[in-house]
Formats: structure tokens, C-alpha cells, sequence
């Protein structure tokens, strides 16, 4: 996908070298910015091999709302990393998209707690509304940013619908270039689909801004050199995009689709390329 080698290139080019909370470097940039037009095909990457499986199994896991990985690691360990012994997760997007804590005041001048679900908010005011301006969830609330052993990385989305086309723009905090922005690109171009099944809208544009846009690199020969990416990046830069695949979702409701209502089709790739996971 040009797009993607485009923005590798961009922080190989740009970037410059800089420590990070990890004990690894990165070569970051400064709000890196891309954008795909998702009816021309489903955004995942050809220039080496997606696990497709794990990521429908991430966004079903989001959907669900739930603050913990027990189900989730049953078919992927993406999170592992980052929840306790118990699966328990400090940061679970899902559950601030879906309960999110709002605070209000009684009449008693006391504060009072209820959940949003941002998800179904915006399925209900683009049906209502559909040129509304305010289509926007987040995944950050500050209490949890500041005690959280990894607060979210892409923490606010918002929707606009432009004639029949629903569009998404992401914002993302923090994006590691091999390993995460590929996630996300596909996870949130999947998530604006199937929102636009419901709506009966089609999809559109999915653009996407990374604040600190950086790709890991260690010196060669030294004990970190496992984790350098800059490798793997040259490799798939050297590699010919293949066609875009096609993702069908079944015409059910958002909390009734499971994982059989999803088929990708016609995904071929290059070789798959592994890179470290710097926790």
C-alpha cells in the first residue's frame, strides 16, 4: 500500500533519533499524517503478511467492551504484555468506548457516575443526524492516563458522513511504524465499515494523524540489536504492493456480529517479516 511505504519513508527521511520510555530508541517525526480511501479496498498490508485472525479477533474484543483479556488471549496474546496476572487490562479501549465514566453533578452538589456507550451514540446520532459535527469517541480519560502501565495509543476517533460516504479520522498519540500502525490502520478502517453497515451509509476516506510517528532502531552488534525495525522496513520498501483485499461483513447489528460474519477475500501477501515487540 503506497500509502503506508510513503509514511515509512517519511520518518526514515525525517525523523531524527531520540530515547524512549522503552530503554530502546526510535527515530520519530512529529505528527505524521496519511490517508486511504477505503472503497477501493480493504486497507490490509500486502508488503508483509497480517495475521488477519488476531486483528478481526482485536476489534470483536473492542466491541465487546470488556476491561480484561481472558477472552481475548484465547485466540491472540497481543495484550499480554500489558495485563496482570489476572488479565485484567488498565487500559481497555473497548471499555471506554463502550463505558465510558461521565461525572455529574446531583442536587445535592455531589458527584454522581454513569457510563456512556460512545459506540452506540454515534450509530444513533448518525441515523438521526447524519451531518453532525460531533461524531467523536475517546479513549482517554485523564485519572487512568496518569496511573495506567500503557495509556491508549490511539485515544480519540471521530466519524463525519459526506454524502453517502462515512469517514473516520483517527488520532494516535504514539504509533510504532512496523509493528502497530498497520494494526490500526486495518482495525479502524474495519471499524468505520461496519459502522457504515449499520448506517446504511458506504465507506469512505479513513485518514489518520500520529503525533509521534517513530520506528524502533538499536546499534548493529549490540544487545538490543534485536529490536531494530529499520531492517524489515528497507525489505518491505523493496517490496511491490500487491491488490487489496475485500472485506465482506454480514448485514446484522454491531453487538450481534461474531467472528464467522467476517470474510476477507482475495488477500495474497509477501512473506511475513518478525519484529520484536519493544514493551
Amino acid at each position: 500500500m503506497k500509502e503506508y511505504l510513503d509514511l515509512v519513508r517519511l520518518v526514515m527521511k525525517e525523523g531524527i533519533r531520540k530515547p524512549s520510555r522503552t530503554g530502546i530508541d526510535t527515530i520519530s517525526y512529529f505528527s505524521a499524517n496519511y490517508r486511504v480511501d477505503i472503497s477501493k479496498g480493504f486497507p490490509l498490508l500486502t508488503t508483509k503478511k497480517m495475521v488477519w485472525k488476531s486483528l478481526l479477533h482485536e476489534v470483536l474484543w473492542y466491541l465487546s467492551g470488556e476491561d480484561h483479556i481472558r477472552n481475548l488471549r484465547e485466540h491472540t496474546k497481543i495484550w499480554d504484555a500489558w495485563a496482570d496476572e489476572n488479565g485484567d487490562l488498565e487500559t481497555a479501549y473497548g471499555y471506554y468506548w463502550r463505558k465510558f465514566p461521565s461525572a455529574e453533578l446531583d442536587e445535592n452538589g455531589n458527584w454522581q457516575v454513569r457510563q456512556v456507550d460512545q459506540i452506540r451514540y454515534i450509530i444513533d446520532e448518525i441515523k438521526r443526524n447524519p451531518y453532525s459535527r460531533r461524531l467523536i469517541v475517546t479513549a482517554w480519560e485523564p485519572g487512568n492516563a496518569t496511573t495506567s502501565k500503557l495509556p491508549p495509543c490511539h485515544y480519540t476517533f471521530a466519524f463525519n458522513v459526506q454524502g453517502n460516504r462515512l469517514n473516520c479520522h483517527l488520532t494516535q498519540r504514539s504509533g510504532d511504524i512496523a509493528l502497530g500502525i498497520p494494526f490500526n490502520l486495518a482495525a479502524y478502517s474495519m471499524l468505520t465499515m461496519i459502522i457504515a453497515n449499520e448506517t446504511d451509509l458506504e465507506p469512505g476516506i479513513f485518514s489518520h494523524t500520529i503525533i509521534d510517528a517513530h520506528i524502533y532502531v538499536a546499534d548493529k552488534g549490540s544487545e538490543l540489536e534485536r529490536y531494530d525495525h529499520l531492517a524489515g522496513l528497507k525489505i518491505q520498501l523493496e517490496r511491490e504492493p500487491l491488490p487489496l483485499p475485500t472485506l465482506k461483513i454480514a448485514k446484522k447489528p454491531i453487538d450481534e456480529l461474531t467472528f464467522e460474519d467476517f470474510e476477507l477475500v482475495g488477500y495474497q501477501s509477501h512473506p511475513a517479516i518478525k519484529f520484536e515487540v519493544a514493551v
